[in-house]
């Protein structure tokens, strides 16, 4: 298979959660985003040069490819694992970079103003990570672990989510638990399938599983 059928069978997928087309590389720190959200989700590509509608218009200067590495070394907290591979068709480059799943979440993309803010892969999305990730992402990373004890507290907070999906927000109010507490909660149960976390209408809901 040549650089052309390769590329070619990597654009019919379409882009999806472990698949992104970049047109172009203008802001080192807006590609970073997706470099985050790669390796804080299932890992994933970037077809850089390819325009959204599957096209292949390649990678227009070195400029370029230098923002690439800057995303993902320089405006990356932690580092990202990434690999670049080149490919050339019908006289245009096309960048393919791979990102990796990081066992060092989060992995935080510097804004603007350089803080660091995490996101994840939603279908063909970046989204911001919710609190709730955060705090799962730093009991994965406690070397003690982490258990699940059925406190009153738990009981009553799993009692007020009972048949709904509510938002961290709603949670609080009706449980009228405090809000660092629910999340800490909620991080938990989720890791221990008891919660489920779906992002739906712009936010991210939680309920109990039903299997």
């Amino acid at each position: 298979m040549d650089d052309k059928q390769y590329l070619l069978r990597l654009i019919s997928e379409g882009e999806h959660q472990q698949q992104d087309f970049k047109y172009r590389v203008s802001d080192a720190r807006k590609l970073a985003r997706s470099v985050s959200a790669f390796a804080n989700t299932d890992g994933g590509r970037l077809l850089i040069g390819v325009r959204d509608d599957g096209h292949m218009s390649g990678v227009r200067s070195e400029e370029e490819i230098y923002m690439m590495h800057q995303a993902a070394y320089r405006y990356c907290r932690p580092e990202a694992s990434i690999k670049f591979d080149t490919y050339h068709v019908d006289g245009r480059t096309i960048v393919v970079a791979t990102v990796s799943p990081s066992d060092r979440r989060p992995v935080c993309a510097l804004s603007d103003d350089d803080k660091p803010r995490a996101y994840i892969r939603i279908a063909d999305e970046n989204i911001v990570a919710s609190p709730v990730h955060l705090a799962i992402w730093r009991d994965t990373q406690n070397v003690r672990g982490t258990m699940m004890t059925y406190t009153d507290t738990v009981r009553h907070l799993l009692d007020t989510m009972h048949a709904n999906q509510l938002t961290i927000n709603q949670i609080v109010r009706l449980s009228r638990i405090p809000r660092k507490k629910v999340i800490t909660l909620l991080a938990r149960l989720v890791r221990f399938g008891i919660v489920e976390c779906r992002y739906a209408d712009q936010q991210f809901m939680f309920s109990l599983r039903k299997d």
